[in-house]
C-alpha cells in the first residue's frame, strides 16, 4: 500500500478531531496513532526542541528558540483551525513557563517570552481549574515581558488578539484605579501603525478608543490612509458618548489639516463650533482662491467669521448668493413668476374652492395667497400678485403687515432690490403696511451682510424710543432677528437687550426681543443675554409668566445654548431659582436645545420618560405649601385662557417641548431618526392632547425637505384627526417635509385636503401655506438644516424651523390669530439646493457632473463608488435629499470635497484629453 492510500481514510477522522477541538479545548492534542506522517514528524521535532530548552546546554537555547519561532511563523492553516505548531506546543506550555523561570539571560528570556506569548493565544480563562486564575490574558502578559518591536512578523491574527487583551487590561486597570501602564501604551502604539499598513484602520481606531488615546492617531496616518481613517472617525461620532465624540472630531480635524484637506477640516471645525480652529484652516493656506472656497462653505452656515481679505469676506457674507441663484433659475428656465393658482390648481380639486360661499372669499384666504406667492417666488425678485394687483388692500389688519413683508421674501438675498421695492411702503399712513415694509427689509437681507448693513441703519431708527406702535416695534425686532440670524452682531445686541429687561413694556415686545437675540446669537452661550432673560423671568409678575408670549422668551434662552450641552449646566441651575411651574418647561427647552443634533440616547430616554407622565401626576408628591402656590397659579392660567382664548397653559406644555426635543436630538444620526418616527406613532396613540399636537411638528422637524412616503402618508392620516389643532399641525408638517421638493404625491394630498377643508377657514389657510412650502422657490430650495454632504448641522436653520414649530404648538394663538408674520422665521433656513460651478474668477462655468444617491462607504475595502444610480448633468444642477455629485472627468479639480452649493474649479494641469 502506498503512503497516500494509507492516509486517505484518516482524513475524516482528523476533521472530526478538529471539530471537537472547536467545541471544547479539552482535546487539543491528536492521538499519536491518528496523526499523518508529516504531522507526526512535526510533533516529534517540536518536542525535541522543547527538551533541548529544558537541558543545561546553554549553547542550544538560541538555535532552539529560533527553530520554534520559524515553525510558528511559517505555519499556515485555515481561518477556523489552530496552526499545528501551536496545537502541538500547547501541552508543553507549562514546561516552557518553568524553563523561563530558570533562565537568567535577559535576551534569551525575552525571545522565549515571544514564543510563550504566541502559544498563550490558545489559552483563555475557560482553561482555569478550580476557580484559580492560572491563565489570564497570557499573550499580553508574555508580550510585555518579551520584545515590543517587530510585531508584524507574528501575523495579523496575533495582533488582533493582542489588541483585544490590551483593551481588556486597560479597562481592568481603570476599574481598580491602577496607575497608567506605560509599557501597555507603548505596545499599543507599536500595533497601531501595523494595523494601518494592512488596511485595518477600523481596528487601529478602536484600539486607541479603548485606551482613550485617540489623540495619538495623527502621527501614524499618511497620505494613503488618512481618507479611510477620517471617514471612520467621523462616522463613529454619533455613536460615542461625550467627551469621546469631541475628541474624535478634533483628531479627524488634525489629520485633515496635516494632509492639507482644508475643506474637510473646515467642516469639522464648524461642527466643533471653534472659531480658533476655523482661523487655523484659513491660515493654513495663502491661496486666495482656496480661501474663497472656504468662505462659500462658511457662508452656508450664516457664519459671523471675519477675515481681513475683502474678497474672501464677501464669500462668507453671501454677497453673491442672489447672483448665482438667479443664474441657476435662468439656466433652468424658471424666470417666469408663478401665481398662487398655479400651485392650488383648483380645477383638479374634487370640490373647487372657487365655488365656496362668499364668506370664504375672505381677507384670510387672500393673506394665504400672499404667503404662497412669496414662498413660490422666493429669491426670484419678481411676482405678479402683491404689487400688480394691489393685493395688500385685499387683506385686513395684521394680514396687511404679512402681505407687505412678503415682498421681502420675494427679494430674498437681494437687499439692494428689496429695500428699493419696500421703501415706498414706509411712507404709508397705515401702520400695518409700514410695519410690514420694515419686516420685509429684514427678510430681504437674510444671511447677506456687507459693510454698510443698510437694513440695520433703517430698522434701528424705529427702536430709538419715539415709536409707540407695538406692531411696528415687533416687526422691527422680528426683522432684525431674521436678518442677522447667526451673525452675533453687537449693534443688534445693544438695540434689543434693553427691551428684554424693561418690565414696563409689554411682555410681547420683551419676549420677541429675547427670541430675536436667541437667533442672532444662536449657540454662543452669550452670558449677557442669558442673565438678562433669567433676571426678567425672576422679576416679571407670576401672572405674566403664564402668558402665551413667554414661550418665546424661554425659546430665546434655549437657542443660545444650541448644541452646547457641555455649557448648559450653569443656566439649568439658575432656572431652579424661579419659583413658578414654568421652570419645568424652561429646563426642557434649554436641555433639548443644548443636545440638538447629538443623537444622545440617554437624553432621548429621559424625554420619553417625561412624555409618559400624566399632567399633575407628580403634583401630589409636592408639599402643601407648593400645592397652594400651584393652585393659585392654575387659577391665573384659567383666567389667562379665558382672556386669550388659548389652549395650553405654558406651565403644562413641557411635554410638548419634550416631543419636539426628541426630534431635535434624534435628527443627528440616521438610526435615531428611524427610531424616533416609530416612537412618534406610539406617542400619538397614547399621549395627551399636548403631546399629540406636538407629534406631527416633530415629524416635520426630523424630516424637513425629505419627503419620505411613510412620513407624509402618516401625516396625511393625522390631518383628518378629530382634534383640529392636531390636523392643522399635520397639514403644516406635510409642507415642512416636502419643502422645496415639488413632490407630486404631496401636492395631490394637499389638493385633496383643500377640498376636504373648503368650509373651514383656519384649516384651509394652513393647507395653502403647506402648498406654498412644497413649491418653495419653484422647487429649487430646501429648509433642511443639514448641508455639506449632511456633515454639518446648521444651527441657524434648525433654530428657524424650531421657532415656527413652537409657534404652532398653539396655532390659534399665533399663526391663525394676528401673528401670521411669525411664519417668516423660516426665512433663515431657506437655502438653494444647487450646485453651481465657478472658475477662479468666480464666473459660472458649465461642466458635466454625475448626480446620484450617496452611498455609505465607511470601512469598505478598496475604493468603492460613492454614488449609485447616477445621471450625468451639466451644471448648474439641483441636488435632492441624500444626493451627491461628482465631476465626470479630470479636466477640472474641485477645491471643495463635497460638490454642493458654490464650488470653485481649477484647471487640472495634468489632464490629457482622450481621443
Amino acid at each position: 500500500m502506498s503512503p497516500k492510500e494509507k492516509e486517505t481514510p484518516k482524513l475524516p477522522k482528523e476533521k472530526d478531531v478538529e471539530q471537537k477541538e472547536s467545541n471544547s479545548k479539552k482535546k487539543i492534542e491528536l492521538p499519536e496513532d491518528e496523526l499523518s506522517e508529516e504531522d507526526a514528524a512535526l510533533k516529534g521535532e517540536l518536542e525535541m526542541l522543547v527538551e533541548r530548552l529544558q537541558e543545561d546546554k546553554v549553547e542550544l537555547y538560541q538555535p532552539g528558540i529560533d527553530s520554534l519561532k520559524k515553525f510558528i511563523k511559517e505555519s499556515t492553516s485555515s481561518m477556523t483551525a489552530v496552526p499545528k505548531p501551536l496545537k502541538f506546543l500547547r501541552s508543553h506550555y507549562d514546561a516552557l513557563i518553568s524553563v523561563y523561570g530558570k533562565w537568567e539571560d535577559k535576551t534569551l528570556k525575552a525571545e522565549l517570552a515571544d514564543v510563550l506569548s504566541m502559544i498563550g493565544m490558545t489559552y483563555n480563562e475557560s482553561d482555569n481549574k478550580d476557580g484559580v486564575e492560572t491563565y489570564k490574558r497570557e499573550s499580553l502578559k508574555w508580550r510585555l515581558l518579551g520584545n515590543l518591536k517587530s510585531l508584524n512578523e507574528w501575523g495579523h491574527e496575533y495582533l488582533r488578539h493582542l489588541s483585544l487583551e490590551i483593551g481588556e487590561q486597560y479597562q481592568e486597570d481603570l476599574e481598580f484605579s491602577k496607575e497608567k501602564d506605560e509599557k501597555l501604551f507603548s505596545l499599543a502604539l507599536e500595533i497601531v501603525p501595523e494595523f494601518l499598513k494592512h488596511n485595518a484602520e477600523t481596528e487601529a481606531v478602536d484600539l486607541l478608543l479603548e485606551l482613550e488615546s485617540i489623540d495619538k492617531l495623527p502621527q501614524f496616518v499618511d497620505k494613503d490612509t488618512f481618507e479611510r481613517v477620517c471617514l471612520y472617525l467621523v462616522s463613529c461620532v454619533p455613536l460615542l458618548a461625550p467627551p469621546d465624540d469631541l475628541s474624535f472630531l478634533n483628531t479627524a480635524f488634525s489629520i485633515y489639516l496635516l494632509q492639507n484637506q482644508l475643506t474637510n477640516a473646515l467642516s469639522l471645525a464648524i461642527r466643533l463650533d471653534d472659531e480658533e480652529l476655523i482661523r487655523n484652516v484659513f491660515e493654513a493656506t495663502d491661496d486666495e482662491i482656496v480661501q474663497q472656497q472656504l468662505g462659500f462653505i462658511l457662508g452656508r452656515q450664516n457664519s459671523c467669521f471675519k477675515i481681513d481679505n475683502e474678497k474672501v469676506q464677501q464669500c462668507i457674507s453671501n454677497v453673491k448668493i442672489s447672483e448665482y441663484f438667479k443664474y441657476l433659475t435662468k439656466e433652468l428656465n424658471l424666470l417666469t413668476p408663478k401665481v398662487p393658482e398655479d400651485i392650488y390648481r383648483s380645477h383638479l380639486e374634487s370640490s373647487p374652492t372657487s365655488i365656496m360661499n362668499s364668506s370664504m372669499e375672505s381677507a384670510h384666504q387672500n393673506l394665504a395667497s400672499a404667503f404662497v406667492n412669496s414662498f413660490v417666488n422666493a429669491g426670484y425678485g419678481s411676482e405678479k400678485v402683491v404689487q400688480e394687483d394691489q393685493w395688500i388692500y385685499k387683506t385686513k389688519g395684521t394680514g396687511m403687515l404679512s402681505t407687505t413683508a412678503s415682498l421681502g421674501l420675494i427679494n430674498l438675498w437681494d437687499n439692494t432690490e428689496g429695500l428699493q421695492k419696500l421703501d415706498e411702503y414706509l411712507y404709508n399712513e397705515q401702520s400695518e403696511i409700514k410695519a410690514g415694509a420694515l419686516l420685509g427689509m429684514g427678510l430681504s437681507s437674510t444671511s447677506v451682510h456687507d459693510e454698510v448693513e443698510s437694513a440695520l441703519l433703517i430698522l434701528q431708527d424705529y427702536l430709538s424710543g419715539t415709536e409707540k406702535n407695538v406692531s411696528i416695534i415687533t416687526s422691527v425686532i422680528t426683522g432684525l432677528g431674521i436678518s442677522f440670524a447667526g451673525s452675533e452682531d453687537e449693534t443688534v445686541l445693544n438695540l434689543l437687550l434693553p427691551l428684554i429687561s424693561d418690565t414696563d413694556i409689554s411682555l410681547e415686545v420683551s419676549s420677541l426681543a429675547a427670541l430675536a437675540l436667541g437667533h442672532v446669537f444662536v449657540g454662543t452661550c452669550n452670558g449677557d443675554i442669558s442673565s438678562t432673560i433669567l433676571q426678567t423671568l425672576l422679576e416679571r409678575e407670576s401672572s405674566e409668566l403664564t402668558s402665551k408670549w413667554i414661550r418665546f422668551m424661554s425659546l430665546g434662552l434655549g437657542l443660545l445654548y444650541m448644541s452646547k450641552y457641555d455649557q448648559a449646566d450653569d443656566v439649568l441651575e439658575t432656572i431652579e431659582a424661579i419659583e413658578h411651574p414654568i421652570v419645568k418647561t424652561l429646563k426642557v427647552i434649554v436641555t433639548v436645545c443644548s443636545y440638538a443634533g447629538t443623537g444622545n440616547v440617554l437624553q432621548i430616554q429621559a424625554l420619553l420618560q417625561m412624555c409618559t407622565v400624566k399632567p399633575h401626576q407628580d403634583e401630589a408628591e409636592e408639599d402643601e405649601e407648593k400645592d397652594g402656590e400651584k393652585g393659585k397659579e392654575s387659577e391665573n392660567d384659567k383666567d389667562k385662557e379665558d382672556i386669550d382664548n388659548t389652549t395650553t397653559p405654558e406651565n403644562e406644555s413641557y411635554q410638548a417641548y419634550a416631543v419636539l426635543g426628541l426630534a431635535l436630538i434624534a435628527m443627528g444620526e440616521e438610526i435615531g431618526q428611524e427610531m424616533s418616527l416609530r416612537h412618534f406613532g406610539h406617542l400619538m396613540h397614547y399621549g395627551n392632547s399636548m403631546i399629540r399636537r406636538a407629534v406631527p411638528l416633530a415629524m416635520g422637524l426630523v424630516s424637513s425637505s425629505n419627503p419620505q412616503m411613510k412620513v407624509f402618508d402618516t401625516l396625511s392620516r393625522y390631518s383628518h384627526d378629530q382634534d383640529l389643532d392636531v390636523a392643522i399641525n399635520s397639514i403644516f408638517s406635510m409642507g415642512l417635509v416636502g419643502a422645496g421638493t415639488n413632490n407630486a404625491r404631496l401636492a395631490q394630498l394637499l389638493r385633496q385636503l383643500a377640498s376636504y377643508y373648503s368650509k373651514d377657514r383656519d384649516s384651509l389657510f394652513i393647507v395653502r401655506i403647506a402648498q406654498g412650502l412644497v413649491s418653495l422657490g419653484k422647487g429649487t430650495m430646501t429648509i433642511s438644516p443639514f448641508n455639506t454632504d449632511r456633515a454639518i448641522l446648521s444651527k441657524v436653520s434648525l433654530a428657524s424651523i424650531l421657532t415656527v414649530a413652537v409657534t404652532l404648538l398653539d396655532p390659534k394663538s399665533f399663526i391663525l390669530d394676528n401673528n401670521s408674520a411669525l411664519l417668516y422665521y423660516l426665512a433663515p433656513s431657506i437655502k438653494p439646493r444647487m450646485l453651481v460651478t465657478v472658475d477662479e474668477e468666480l464666473n459660472p462655468i458649465k461642466v458635466n457632473v454625475r448626480v446620484g444617491q450617496a452611498v455609505d462607504v465607511v470601512g469598505q475595502a478598496g475604493r468603492p463608488k460613492t454614488i449609485t444610480g447616477w445621471v450625468t448633468h451639466s451644471t448648474p444642477v439641483l441636488l435632492g435629499h441624500g444626493e451627491r455629485a461628482e465631476l465626470e472627468t479630470d479636466e477640472y479639480l474641485s477645491l471643495a470635497t463635497a460638490l454642493e452649493g458654490i464650488v470653485i474649479l481649477r484647471k487640472n494641469p495634468d489632464f490629457v484629453e482622450e481621443d
